[in-house]
């Protein structure tokens, strides 16, 4: 196969990694209702642990769970079940291509957190996009500072989450593979659900009326025979989404395939308006096309420094 056959294939899959993710968060939003947050996150976790742990036993990968950065590991597994925890609650009352949009605020602090903690050096024209980015979340979440409400921040909040994240995940991936990464992040969203259930899961903290926070406290399986065939449909399609993903990455070039993944945007924006009939105003279409901008403007950047890096590299 050749490069180009590589990278047309490679973004037909993050096209369908990205359409896959839209579903899953449109499941979300039938049945929030009927489920409590930690155990559709529970049971979701549960079948693509199963799934993948079958994937590696069918490959004949090695399964291991050993880290060499039990600190960093922790945090981020923390950090990626409470960043994607808050993304969830941001369902419930937010449309899917206004959630999506303040999610994709996640480049800015990577490069951010990059110049914090990875020492690399971000210049003038990446410091304006990030600001130019934030711009366009400012245009999306259109707040009113006399009541403003703090709640549409969880998808921001998330993207935070998310970004700490992966900027662990840069740090550790130079000793722990994917797998065993993934395997962790998987490991850790089922234990920390589990404490949930424990504090919560009998409904003892649920003395609210707002279908959020319902939603947050519920008590677990009230309807499991309706909520549970969307939770495992949503585990085999979040499943089948990072494979779809992985795949992308691992045979097309990361710095071309990686910049598709802002279709999650468009395809959440058709979801939307195809199953909740939500249809984003001018607004929300003038801030996403800021942070896309934005976005796709700190890809090339970095694009052009790594060629840079690579220029200047004596040869050997």
């Amino acid at each position: 196969m050749t490069s180009a056959q590589s990278n047309s294939k490679g973004i037909l899959f993050i096209l369908m990694g990205m359409a896959l993710f839209s579903i899953q968060d449109a499941l979300i939003k039938f049945i929030y209702e009927d489920a409590a947050l930690y155990e559709l996150y529970f049971g979701r976790t549960i079948v693509a642990f199963i799934l993948l742990v079958g994937y590696l036993k069918i490959s004949k990968k090695k399964i291991n769970l050993k880290t060499h950065y039990p600190f960093l590991t922790i945090m981020r597994v923390i950090c990626f079940f409470f960043g994607f925890s808050f993304f969830y609650v941001s369902l419930t009352y937010m449309s899917l291509a206004m959630a999506n949009a303040l999610f994709f605020s996640s480049p800015f602090f990577v490069s951010i957190l990059a110049t914090i903690f990875l020492k690399e050096k971000v210049g003038m024209r990446r410091w304006s996009a990030i600001f130019i980015g934030f711009i366009g979340v400012y245009i999306v979440l259109n707040p009113d500072f006399d009541d403003f409400d703090f709640m549409k921040l969880a998808p921001v909040a998330c993207a935070l989450c998310y970004s700490i994240s992966m900027t662990i995940t840069k740090i550790t991936s130079d000793k722990d593979n994917v797998f065993t990464q993934m395997i962790h992040l998987y490991f850790g969203a089922i234990l920390i659900s589990i404490l949930f259930y424990v504090f919560t899961g009998e409904g003892q903290m649920n003395n609210f009326t707002d279908p959020t926070f319902q939603f947050i406290f519920r008590e677990w399986f009230t309807n499991p025979s309706h909520a549970w065939p969307y939770i495992i449909a949503m585990g085999c399609i979040g499943a089948f989404a990072f494979y779809f993903v992985f795949n992308a990455y691992s045979i097309a070039s990361p710095s071309v395939v990686s910049l598709y993944e802002y279709s999650l945007i468009i395809w959440s924006i058709l979801t939307g308006f195809i199953l909740f009939n939500n249809i984003p105003t001018t607004r929300t279409f003038i801030g996403v096309a800021i942070i896309i901008g934005a976005g796709i403007y700190i890809y090339f950047r970095e694009k052009v420094k790594d060629q840079m890096i690579v220029t200047d590299t004596p040869n050997r």
